[in-house]
């Protein structure tokens, strides 16, 4: 709905527009202008977007006036973004997120024509040249993350403590919007994954290298080989495409190689906790590559299911029975899945798995619970040994629910604002509004 919210804010600035005889403008930054119709334009889209415009005229004075300072700000950040050598947004990425933007548009409306008839609304003589509009406030938005991401990868951007005066504004101001608290559970967790045994290991990673060898060959068809062998549910059905991403997204093994990849390349059999993955580097930018994978995944066999099944139920009867040697940490510390994790702090009831919710719904004490089957009868089968340590209802949020993440988020805030305020001092502006 954001995107079609581009396409009827739109129509309204065009409709504001046209009311107005001439444009004007009402800053310089360096030497590019901020014009009047930007301002309104980026209102409207706030109003789209469920936000109240002011009725008086000095509420919308001041709110204009806000409205030009953020534009300033993201011209100051483009302009540096665009003298920094190190930073690139390519063509290519630009045209990708057009065309992301444009397809959750289109598919919003029944035809052709009634798709053509909103462009004309607003304002634009013809599909591409709208979709010219995206690439345009899309490029400029990149720049400006990728200066703000380059500043905090070179420890420049450090986080600035708030004051408790400056986290008590915050929350005035922001506490209207604030979401109710949903009802949250607190627990901790010891995770069993059944395990492949080496034989099944063994004729996966057969299989895997069958599979690189025939990739190998000139006109394979990558895409549609993970269509068909690859056992990642996330990624297979769009040819085990990962999209772009950057180092600590993926696990470690699999990032060691992928990194190292030229385009074009097919790596691997490259062994992690979920298989045997195969790799295709497509395109590759500063710290980032756009790859994709098949992943051959071994199959766990009934008897190591039973195996896992059993080591819950022992774990679950030890922490029953208590004693020393019965110590919660010391046996995830030894038994649980490593990718798993341990712990989880105020989850929404409703965020949790829902094998989980089965359990907690009826059952509302701390505690250990019994043991919960996750995807049972398939592949990815896990056993969780799991004690709740904590639950709340749902109500309103009070700012000490809040208070750790609103240091982090104006600890944030206060560090950009520092950074543009320095790059502020170094290039001609000129507010005229």
């Amino acid at each position: 709905m954001k995107a079609l919210g581009f396409l009827l804010a739109a129509s309204m600035v065009a409709a504001t527009a046209a009311a107005q005889t001439l444009d004007r403008i009402v800053a310089i930054v360096g030497t590019r202008p901020i014009l009047a119709s930007q301002i309104e334009e980026e209102m409207v889209q706030q109003q789209a977007q469920g936000q109240a415009l002011p009725t008086d005229s000095a509420g919308l004075a001041a709110m204009r006036r806000q409205v030009l300072d953020r534009l300033v700000e993201l011209e100051i950040l483009v302009q540096q973004a665009e003298r920094d050598t190190s930073i690139k947004v390519t063509d290519q990425e630009v045209l990708d997120q057009v065309e992301q933007t444009y397809q959750n548009v289109r598919k919003q409306f029944t035809s052709e024509n009634d798709f053509r008839d909103q462009i004309r609304q607003a304002r634009f003589g013809s599909v591409e040249e709208w979709r010219r509009w995206l690439a345009d406030e899309q490029r400029r938005q990149l720049y400006a993350q990728r200066l703000i991401e380059a500043q905090r990868q070179k420890g420049k951007l450090r986080p600035i403590p708030p004051t408790d005066a400056q986290m008590r504004e915050f929350w005035e101001q922001n506490k209207e919007q604030q979401p109710k608290r949903p009802a949250t559970v607190s627990f901790r967790q010891i995770v069993l994954k059944p395990a492949p045994d080496s034989a099944a290991r063994q004729r996966a990673f057969q299989l895997a290298e069958s599979l690189v060898v025939a990739l190998r060959h000139p006109g394979a068809d990558f895409a549609a080989a993970a269509k068909k062998f690859s056992g990642d549910s996330a990624s297979a059905a769009q040819g085990g495409e990962l999209g772009w991403f950057r180092r600590g997204v993926m696990v470690k093994e699999f990032e060691d190689v992928a990194f190292r990849v030229r385009p074009g390349e097919i790596a691997g059999p490259v062994e992690t906790s979920f298989g045997f993955h195969i790799i295709n580097v497509e395109r590759t930018q500063p710290a980032e590559i756009l790859a994709r994978h098949i992943l051959v995944v071994p199959e766990v066999s009934a008897a190591q299911i039973a195996i896992a099944r059993h080591r819950a139920d022992s774990l679950h009867d030890a922490l029953a029975r208590g004693g020393a040697r019965a110590s919660f940490d010391s046996l995830a510390k030894t038994y649980a899945d490593p990718q798993e994790p341990k712990l989880a702090e105020e989850a929404p009831l409703t965020d949790i798995p829902p094998e989980y919710q089965k359990v907690l719904a009826t059952d509302t004490t701390v505690g250990l619970k019994p043991v919960i089957v996750q995807g049972a009868d398939t592949p990815r089968t896990k056993f969780v040994v799991l004690e709740v340590t904590a639950r709340h209802d749902a109500g309103e949020l009070s700012f000490e629910d809040v208070k750790i993440r609103i240091r982090q988020s104006l600890g944030d805030q206060l560090a950009i604002r520092h950074f543009i305020d320095q790059l502020r001092r170094q290039i001609y502006i000129d507010i005229r509004l």
